[in-house]
């Protein structure tokens, strides 16, 4: 370990041989959480299929009700936080602080305007009447109407649990990023900011597949 990096000799745990089998043990660390969370997701998406599959002319009704708009314009927003994040990982390893910092605040940034576009999203359906519950208020034949509301249960679960993630996420990205600020980070210890970024990537992919899903239904078959 070279003496010029005295912060990261500090953070070497005295159970690893070095800081690259530590960061390793941390990336599968972070591997293994990221695969229980494809199951976690994977269940919904089952569950989505299903029912899909067996009310299609409901799903794509409700699909109507949903802003492509605001859709692809959260998509743009993650697709972005993804890069700034990449860029914050970049700066770390090459000694950037101040660079870190910046792309750092950037990510969490683009994070906020997705989850203050998603509130506009839930604003206007609950106002709608599609939230699901007694006040639900759909279509005038009832049976398309129960089954829109299987549509409208799983978009707000679905959605919310991502937007949880999210909301996690911020949080996580706020405490590396003090620690940033503070420089604690270099090209020798990066491993906090590096899974990190793996768990942002996760929960901007997951997106990816619910916009199709949820939003696009109607413009394919």
């Amino acid at each position: 370990m070279s003496a010029s990096h005295p912060t990261a000799t500090h953070e070497l745990r005295h159970h690893f041989a070095d800081m690259e089998q530590q960061r390793e043990t941390a990336t599968f660390g972070m591997w293994l959480f990221l695969i229980t969370e494809i199951m976690f997701f994977g269940g919904m998406f089952c569950a989505y299929l299903v029912y899909r599959t067996s009310y299609y002319s409901a799903f794509v009704a409700g699909s109507h009700s949903m802003s492509i708009k605001l859709g692809a314009t959260n998509t743009l927003v993650l697709i972005c936080s993804s890069l700034t994040m990449v860029l914050a990982v970049h700066s770390a390893k090459t000694n950037k602080r101040k660079a870190t910092v910046i792309f750092l605040l950037l990510t969490m940034l683009l994070g906020a305007v997705f989850l203050g576009i998603k509130a506009i999203e839930y604003y206007d359906h609950i106002t709608a009447g599609e939230f699901p519950g007694a006040n639900f208020h759909f279509d005038e034949n009832p049976a398309l109407a129960r089954q829109a509301q299987i549509f409208f249960s799983l978009y707000f679960a679905m959605t919310g649990l991502h937007a949880l993630h999210m909301i996690v996420g911020i949080g996580v990205v706020s405490f590396i990023t003090y620690f940033a600020w503070r420089g604690r980070y270099s090209d020798q210890y990066h491993a906090p900011i590096e899974i990190t970024g793996l768990y942002w990537h996760f929960v901007d992919i997951i997106w990816i597949f619910l916009f199709p899903l949820l939003y696009l239904i109607s413009h394919t078959h």
